[in-house]
């Protein structure tokens, strides 16, 4: 079976943007628009991400998540100010198969296990935002890549696996946007200390870089943002994705 490709798309206010190393955002266009764009090429999944919510300490905009919930023909993942089942239950309800967590499962992991054991581990998704050290190794950050945890990103996906979640989505802050290729180091550290899926994201320019996350990395998926959202070397904003039979 042909491996995932998922779009990632970030969301802030009521806008999509695109990041390079978790900085400096760019305006690409109307969520529920590229939304709707990407249902039109069948895209496998989705997942979108509010980059400032949990780093402003705000609930999700359930509103705007139900109306781009209303235009998704395949499955889709969200993530951003989630910290309790109650709030898993209403994405859930606007129409989200899946509920990303990040910044709060590095405090806690009870939530987690209650809304796999009301919803299933197929619907919570453990997401680590992870940075290289300058001694080598990686670090995991959060709240959209400005806070330091001191926790190593496999030790931590292995903790979070322990919780409940079905998978794990892994973002390198270092590779985000710059389309040279994933960070195999980190993708293998990840998928070697759990036995969940294992997502791999930031750095994807092309084709090959998705091989590459799939072979050599070991993950089970693979996202990327700039590849769908970008068009040759002026970023035009185009959105885009992968032929049937790319991978």
């Amino acid at each position: 079976m042909r491996a995932r490709v998922i779009p990632c798309l970030l969301l802030r206010g009521h806008g999509l943007v695109k990041t390079r190393k978790f900085k400096d955002p760019v305006y690409v266009g109307d969520p529920v628009n590229a939304v709707r764009i990407f249902s039109e090429k069948e895209v496998d999944e989705l997942v979108i991400l509010d980059i400032d919510a949990s780093r402003e300490g705000r609930e999700p905009d359930y509103e705007l998540v139900a109306e781009i919930a209303g235009e998704c023909f395949m499955p889709v993942a969200y993530g951003g100010g989630v910290r309790s089942l109650a709030q898993a239950r209403k994405l859930i309800r606007a129409g989200i198969e899946k509920v990303v967590v990040n910044s709060a499962a590095v405090e806690s992991q009870g939530f987690i296990r209650e809304i796999a054991d009301v919803f299933g581990s197929q619907a919570v998704v453990g997401a680590i935002d992870a940075k290289k050290t300058l001694l080598g190794g990686h670090r995991v950050f959060v709240k959209s890549g400005t806070q330091d945890t001191r926790l190593k990103p496999e030790e931590h996906a292995a903790v979070l696996e322990q919780a409940g979640v079905g998978e794990i989505f892994l973002n390198s802050i270092d590779c985000d946007g710059q389309m040279q290729g994933y960070d195999l180091g980190l993708v293998q550290k990840v998928t070697r200390s759990v036995n969940i899926p294992v997502i791999a994201c930031g750095g994807a320019g092309n084709v090959t870089h998705m091989k590459e996350a799939l072979a050599e990395g070991g993950a089970s998926a693979v996202s990327a943002g700039s590849m769908f959202v970008f068009h040759g070397k002026h970023r035009a904003v185009l959105i885009s994705y992968l032929e049937r039979d790319a991978l």
